[in-house]
């Protein structure tokens, strides 16, 4: 988010919060260690982000669409922005081809995770994360590129 517009929606804090807010309902976590909640974390995160750019998407709300960088941390201000729905929709169907490399994404962008938390996380070595990321950031371009030429 660090990338967004200043005037967005959604705040970095304000995701933050509602995540908390979405773990405090849940019955009592029973985290088995830091990565199991950062995992489960790097998931709400996404869905929430879904959810709001779902939300302002609806014809009620003039059908404008939420984007997000699909890049890592350090880079994320020079690299192009994309749809995030036609990314959720993408990164699911990642998930059916090669879930690792989904979670990886999910971890890494989602999450905000580092290359080497995400491999502890996952319990796979760094550069498995690193080669992991390419293919998936290629996978994932060259999906979200041809559902945009298709409509």
């Amino acid at each position: 988010m660090r990338s967004e517009r200043q005037d967005h929606t959604l705040q970095a804090t304000d995701l933050v919060h509602e995540v908390f807010l979405r773990l405090a309902e849940t019955a009592p976590p029973g985290w088995r260690d830091r990565n199991h909640f950062y995992a489960v974390a790097a998931r709400l995160m996404r869905r929430i982000l879904v959810d709001h750019a779902r939300h302002l998407a609806a014809e009620r709300h003039g059908g404008g669409w939420q984007k997000v960088p699909l890049g890592d941390r350090d880079g994320a201000r020079d690299l192009p922005r994309v749809d995030l729905l036609a990314l959720d929709e993408a990164l699911t169907r990642l998930t059916r081809v090669d879930a690792r490399k989904a979670r990886v994404i999910e971890l890494r962008f989602f999450g905000g995770l580092s290359v080497a938390e995400t491999a502890a996380v996952l319990s796979i070595s760094e550069p498995t994360v690193v080669l992991d990321t390419r293919l998936a950031r290629a996978w994932l371009y060259t999906r979200i590129q041809g559902a945009a030429s298709a409509s």
